[in-house]
């Protein structure tokens, strides 16, 4: 059988990897020109991408064919003003077609690179002066945690689920220049007010239902940092099994690192604030654990969700499964989500090179600005090691159709 279909943000379905539904190309209306220029890019060559020939685009083809499939059932939907920007889907439309030809069904190394230099072609991401920016590159990954579905022995760290008088408003829907800004707050008589924090979500009779109770309160956090996770469920009901725990609205509250707070209280260096140094402070200071936690406000909630194939990511902010080292986190505002791009970085603490073909399919609040890319490094405790050690320089190219003009999102 195949996995049910998903849904995209709008409401946009996306196939399984395995579907394979018509896809006939799409005229481009007289009303939505291709954009000749932008202010975020400059067309550029495929010599001038640092690294081009030494990746092995062929195993990112069957990425990039299921990127397409999202990018066409997105043509002639309305824009939704609440959502991040996606790719104009009308300048894919040929190149999406021709990418469906049945003799690039596992296609040769030549034979993608081929195709992508035929379709393709790079653009710069630039600076607002006009240069070519050089950004941050980081890494996240998918933990997984020791959870159980009833409180009692270690399990006492709470994953929630959305609080039901947690409001999501919408301001793009009130204000156009404030498109894909969101307020979260409650009710209180008829004035919004914001909505609780960490510390206030303890109160008796305010804590939301929790999804899983996590064994360690270190664990519990640094997914709630990743945004989504697998929780190992070790006793209760479901104990046995594997549960996928992925983000579904945050309390509003702005992100205050904990690592950074024990540095302040003079606990740790700046070296020592890993994710190992704070589980051991965590475990020599089992009483100050919850203060060190409340001091970030900020809170993720949670749905769950069953891990229909393990060898797959959680979905992105595309609506689509992370591909491990292929899919990244961008700023939608400058790189429209779904858009293939290059990107020249090193490997976590290293001079090695980290250089290729990556898929825009998710954001993050942190990721903001030109050549930014968060990393997907893929699931578990080896892929968390690397992703805590990633903080390399990076340049990024966007690869548009040729002869659609500059990147350009929905419109």
């Amino acid at each position: 059988m195949h996995p049910a279909p998903t849904t995209a943000p709008g409401g946009v379905p996306v196939p399984p990897a395995t579907a394979r539904p018509p896809a006939a190309p799409v005229a481009r209306p007289a009303s939505k020109p291709a954009l000749p220029a932008s202010k975020h890019f400059v067309r550029s060559g495929w010599a001038s991408v640092s690294g081009w020939q030494a990746d092995a685009v062929e195993s990112a083809w069957t990425t990039f064919q299921d990127n397409c499939r999202s990018i066409m059932l997105r043509t002639g939907r309305p824009v939704s003003l609440a959502a991040p920007q996606t790719v104009d889907p009308y300048a894919w439309q040929q190149v999406c077609a021709a990418a469906r030809d049945p003799s690039l069904r596992n296609p040769s190394p030549a034979q993608a690179r081929a195709f992508l230099e035929k379709w393709l072609e790079p653009w710069t991401v630039r600076t607002p002066t006009g240069e070519a920016a050089t950004g941050l590159a980081t890494a996240y990954y998918e933990p997984l945690v020791r959870a159980s579905r009833v409180r009692g022995g270690p399990y006492q760290w709470p994953l929630y689920a959305v609080p039901n008088d947690l409001l999501v408003l919408d301001m793009g829907s009130l204000y156009p220049e404030l498109a894909g800004k969101r307020v979260r707050g409650k009710l209180d008589g008829k004035r919004v007010v914001p909505y609780d924090s960490r510390a206030e979500l303890e109160r008796a009779g305010r804590e939301p239902a929790a999804i899983v109770w996590v064994s360690d309160p270190v664990d519990a956090f640094f997914l709630q940092v990743q945004g989504t996770g697998r929780a190992s469920l070790d006793d209760g009901p479901g104990r046995g099994s594997v549960i996928r725990v992925a983000y579904a609205e945050h309390n509003g509250h702005p992100y205050v690192s904990i690592g950074r707070w024990l540095v302040d209280q003079g606990e740790l260096t700046l070296d020592q604030a890993s994710m190992q140094s704070i589980k051991a402070w965590a475990k020599a200071h089992p009483t100050r654990v919850k203060e060190m936690l409340n001091a970030n406000p900020a809170v993720v909630f949670f749905r769950e969700e069953p891990v229909v194939n393990p060898e797959e990511g959680p979905k992105g902010a595309f609506g689509m499964p992370l591909t491990a080292q292929r899919s990244i986190a961008v700023d939608p505002a400058i790189v429209p989500l779904g858009a293939p791009a290059f990107l020249s970085t090193t490997m976590p603490n290293s001079k090695v090179p980290l250089q290729k073909m990556v898929f825009a399919q998710d954001t993050g609040s942190a990721i903001k600005g030109p050549a930014r890319a968060d990393v997907f490094w893929g699931y578990g405790e080896e892929a968390g090691e690397q992703a805590g050690r990633m903080k390399q320089p990076s340049k990024m190219w966007v690869l548009w159709p040729k002869g659609e003009g500059a990147p350009a999102p929905a419109r």
